[in-house]
C-alpha cells in the first residue's frame, strides 16, 4: 500500500503496513516513522558568473550539508537504512531512472537528525555527464528560474519505507541584485505566551487548547531579486510557513504563515490540543519552517503534559 503525503511542502511517498493514511489522520499527529523536514546548507548555490568557466563550475560543485529530520516514535531506537540520490527529473519522485540518477550517500542511522556532506553539483551520470546539465535539459524554462535538482532520500525502518524529495537550487546572477538564499531560522517559540526554551520541560495541564506561537520573524524574511520573463529584475519578499507536529494530539491550524493572493501574511499562531483520554506523558513537538525558496530548518521542544 502506498500513500502520497505532503507535510508543509516536503513531498513524501510512504509505503508499508503503517504507511496507509486513514481519513482521520492528521499530518501534525506523529505516531509512525516519517521524515518531517529536509534542508541543505546552503539552501542554494550561486555561481559568481553565468559564464561556463572552471571557476563557476567549481562554485556550483561546492559541498553542502544535507539534513533530514527522521522521526520514529514507536521504533524504540531501531536501525534506519537510508539511500540518498540526486536525479534529473523532478517528476521522478523516487529517482527510479537509474540512467539519470547519481548516488550521493547510503548507510544506517537511527531516529533524529541525519547529517551528510554531499556534492550534488559535481554528480555525474551516463557517459560522465554533469547531472546539472541533465536537470537543465528537463527544465521547460532551461534554468531561467534556477536549476532545481531533485535530492531523493529513501529511508527504511522495519517494514516502513519513506521517500522524501528536496529540490536543491543552483543559480547564477542573471540580473543585478541577485544573491544566494539564506537559511530561515526560527528565533524562538512561546507556549501560552511564555518563552519555550530548548533546555526546559514545561508542565502543561488540562485539556487545553494550549496556544503556541513563534517569535516575530518579519525582520528575518528576506527581500530578494529574481529574473522576470523579459529578464528584468523582479523584487519579492519571503513569507515563511511553519508546519507544526507533536507525538500526541493535534495542532490547529497545522500550518501557519505564508501569504494570500493580496500579499497579506498569516500569523504564526496555532493551538495544540491533547488527545481525549490520553494519560500523562512527555510530548515531543516539532516546528518546521520553510521560506518558499528552498530554505528550511526546524526546532524541537518537549513538555510534560497531564490531564
Amino acid at each position: 500500500m502506498k500513500a502520497l503525503i505532503n507535510y508543509g511542502g516536503l513531498l513524501l511517498l510512504a509505503m508499508g503496513t503503517l504507511a496507509c493514511v486513514d481519513p482521520e489522520d492528521q499530518p501534525s499527529r506523529v505516531y509512525d516513522f516519517r521524515v518531517l523536514g529536509v534542508s541543505t546548507e546552503q539552501p542554494e548555490l550561486m555561481a559568481s558568473t553565468c559564464e561556463r568557466t572552471p571557476e563557476a563550475l567549481d562554485e556550483l560543485a561546492a559541498a553542502v550539508t544535507y539534513r533530514a529530520l527522521l522521526v520514529d516514535p514507536s521504533g524504540e531506537g531501531r536501525p534506519i537504512q537510508y539511500t540518498l540520490w540526486a536525479c534529473a527529473d523532478p517528476e521522478d519522485r523516487t529517482c527510479s531512472n537509474e540512467a539519470d540518477r547519481a548516488l550521493l550517500a547510503e548507510g544506517t542511522t537511527s531516529a533524529g537528525e541525519l547529517t551528510l556532506s554531499i556534492n550534488p553539483g559535481a554528480a555525474r551520470v551516463g557517459e560522465d555527464r554533469l547531472l546539472l546539465e541533465r536537470v537543465q535539459e528537463e527544465d521547460p524554462y532551461k534554468g531561467l528560474g534556477g536549476i532545481r535538482m531533485p535530492l531523493v532520500l529513501r529511508a527504511v525502518a522495519g517494514d516502513e519505507e519513506v521517500y522524501a524529495q528536496k529540490l536543491m537550487v543552483f543559480w547564477c546572477p542573471v540580473v543585478e541584485g541577485m544573491k544566494a538564499n539564506e537559511q530561515p531560522v526560527l528565533p524562538g517559540l512561546r507556549v501560552d505566551d511564555v518563552p519555550w526554551l530548548d533546555a526546559e520541560l514545561p508542565e502543561l495541564r488540562g485539556v487545553g487548547p494550549f496556544v503556541v506561537t513563534a517569535e516575530d520573524v518579519s525582520a528575518l524574511e528576506e527581500t530578494y531579486v529574481v529574473p522576470g520573463l523579459r529578464l528584468q529584475a523582479v523584487t519579492l519578499k519571503e513569507a515563511w510557513e511553519i508546519s507544526w507536529h507533536a507525538t500526541l494530539g493535534d495542532f490547529s491550524p497545522q500550518e501557519t504563515g505564508g501569504a494570500d493572493f493580496g500579499g497579506q501574511q498569516g500569523r504564526h499562531r496555532t493551538e495544540w490540543e491533547p488527545a481525549a483520554g490520553a494519560t500523562a506523558q512527555e510530548v515531543t513537538f516539532w516546528a518546521v519552517v520553510r521560506d518558499g525558496r528552498g530554505g528550511s530548518s526546524w526546532v524541537v521542544r518537549r513538555a510534560r503534559w497531564s490531564p
